[in-house]
């Protein structure tokens, strides 16, 4: 039976099991759910409990202590509509947290009306983080949420030798730059007399077009 330390992974494809397992590898308790025998043997040793189970029905989720989770993870992706009765049956039992992937945006739309507190989209996600790399916008590209970015990039011209403070990054890109990295070292948080030296990796968050502008600048 599941308890309130333990997170529940529903969905054990590639999403899930690589969730569930980097859970695991952090220390936390998983409960994987699937309703496919195979899958649910395979992660069984990998995990703290897998169960084979229907996640669309109601009386089946009690039976294995759905209720008693903080958190759940509807991971289904290929079966859009077990996924939606899967969320709305954590939903319905009360789970504190409950987020899910979507694979589109009309799928994303109909999860978050559920009442689903957050919704994921890792592929298109991955593949605008990929695209941003390839183009050369950006070192690194992490989307939070729909309008609002992270990325790591370089400092342009106009601020090189000069602090934060000096060169008002944010006044002017409304961007804000929250860690800095000189080449071989690790990242350091930011303050107004930060100096940004030439080949500084910058962490820089804001919104999404706005970071991107950022890092298009020479």
């Amino acid at each position: 039976m599941a308890s309130r330390s333990e997170i529940m992974i529903v969905g054990l494809g590639r999403f899930g099991s690589a969730a569930a397992t980097s859970l695991m590898d952090l220390g936390q308790d998983v409960v994987g759910v699937d309703s496919d025998e195979k899958l649910v043997q395979r992660h069984a040793p990998l995990l703290t409990e897998a169960v084979q189970v229907d996640a669309t029905d109601i009386d089946a989720m009690r039976l294995i202590g759905a209720e008693e989770v903080q958190t759940a993870v509807v991971a289904i992706g290929n079966d859009i509509e077990a996924s939606i009765l899967a969320a709305s049956v954590l939903l319905e039992l009360e789970v504190p947290r409950v987020w899910a992937k979507a694979v589109s945006d009309r799928h994303g739309q109909i999860l978050g009306r559920l009442g689903v507190h957050r919704v994921v989209f890792p592929e298109r996600d991955m593949g605008d983080r990929v695209a941003h790399g390839l183009v050369g916008l950006a070192i690194d590209f992490v989307l939070i949420g729909a309008d609002f970015a992270m990325a790591e990039t370089t400092a342009p011209k106009e601020a090189l030798g000069r602090t934060l403070a000096e060169v008002g990054l944010r006044r002017k890109y409304d961007v804000t730059v929250v860690c800095t990295k000189p080449p071989g070292g690790t990242f350091s948080l930011t303050g107004p007399d930060t100096i940004l030296q030439p080949d500084d990796t910058l962490l820089v968050i804001g919104e999404k077009e706005n970071v991107e502008r950022f890092s298009r600048l020479d």
